[in-house]
């Protein structure tokens, strides 16, 4: 899978469980203690987030890395 078409799969995914779990991005960013324009950036697929980073948005939704990845 290209590299930005992935990126976008993940916000895409991001954002479903965030609105599912009813978050605000300011509300995920909180409890990242991370920017709101870099959240919104990998929301839209336009920065790609670290592996570390990854898991710390998996922790903060409540699910898995796969789950956010899939």
């Amino acid at each position: 899978m290209e590299k930005r078409a992935s990126a976008r799969k993940l916000g895409a995914n991001m954002k479903k469980i965030r609105l599912a779990k009813k978050m605000s991005q300011g509300d995920l960013c909180r409890k990242l203690g991370v920017d709101r324009a870099y959240m919104s950036n990998v929301e839209n697929g336009k920065k790609n987030p670290t592996l570390a980073t990854i898991e710390k948005i998996a922790g903060a939704l409540g699910v898995s890395v796969g789950v956010l990845l899939k």
